[in-house]
């Protein structure tokens, strides 16, 4: 029988609940303050910790995940319900209307979209959307991207990974994880899919071929340093960088709510079509969810 967690166990699960997912660094602190050991120096007793926590959270279908954000290659923990049912959907905060929101921002527009939203969400108003859009953002349901645009939160990769994988979401040829913002292989032909973070690790050390793992076409080596370059920026920096990028989320924020508005004029439909897939950001990659789950207590949807 396993031994029962003690206040340090519960400590790091409830600076997580409490808080929501947290970066790495973040998280490695927290530990360090509570056990006394630095995560880096002393890696087995991290894992064993964590190990330990989630042969317990195992019985009531939790479960102390780290994941990476896709756009930035960051490491985040959280927590997460790996059980979606009845009484899991009580502790969502968020109403019908604003989860159909949610679901409208990251769909990539289709001609029907309209006719399987709740009849509620007809009469969510422009005002109410703008503020859903704000809470969902802070709430890291969705995000700034590093070019302005809206994507995914850190919590829409931890909750939503299952389904990207029962949903066949092609997956890295490094990590495996989705490939929900991933670069495509120059070889149109070929199925491979590297993160960008994914295809630094594996060529930026090499000083010879950068061959793709399933053709062998070589990787142009002019966009593994642009993307290298993208990734040093990091998402917090653009966040409070540039007037002129602030001013474009701006812009992109009023079209991700326009965009969901019902029904489009006929002579507007293909323009808020283009707004919508401009909002998520990564509509030729990302994969939208069309059953998104609302959970217990952990603060989800």
């Amino acid at each position: 029988m396993a031994q029962q967690l003690g206040w340090k166990h519960h400590s790091l699960i409830q600076a997580l609940m409490s808080r929501g997912p947290l970066d790495e660094k973040a998280f490695h602190e927290i530990f360090m303050g509570i056990t006394g050991k630095n995560p880096v120096t002393h890696p087995q007793t991290f894992n064993d910790c964590l190990l330990k926590i989630n042969k317990e959270l195992a019985f009531v279908q939790f479960e102390l995940r780290a994941c990476r954000n896709q756009y930035d290659g960051k490491v985040y923990y959280g927590v997460i319900n790996n059980v979606a049912d009845e009484q899991s959907k009580l502790g969502t905060k968020y109403s019908v209307p604003q989860i159909a929101f949610y679901k409208g921002v990251t769909e990539q527009a289709s001609q029907d979209t309209q006719l399987h939203i709740p009849a509620a969400f007809k009469s969510f108003s422009l005002s109410q959307k703008e503020k859903t859009l704000n809470d969902l953002i802070q709430d890291q349901w969705l995000c700034y991207t590093p070019d302005g645009k809206i994507g995914f939160g850190i919590r829409s990769f931890f909750d939503l990974r299952s389904w990207f994988r029962n949903n066949d979401v092609p997956s890295c040829d490094v990590c495996n994880e989705a490939g929900v913002k991933a670069l495509t292989c120059p070889n149109e032909g070929c199925p491979v899919r590297l993160h960008d973070y994914c295809l630094k690790k594996k060529f930026s050390q090499r000083k010879g071929s950068r061959a793709c793992p399933g053709c062998g076409t070589e990787w142009p080596r002019s966009q593994c340093q642009q993307e290298e370059d993208t990734n040093a920026l990091g998402q917090s920096q653009v966040a409070s960088a540039d007037p002129i990028i602030r001013g474009k989320r701006r812009n992109v924020k009023a079209e991700a709510v326009e965009a969901t508005q019902a029904p489009p004029r006929p002579e507007r439909a293909k323009r808020l079509r283009s707004c919508k897939t401009e909002a998520v950001g990564t509509a030729e990659n990302e994969a939208p969810p069309s059953n998104l789950r609302r959970t217990r207590r952990s603060g989800r949807i």
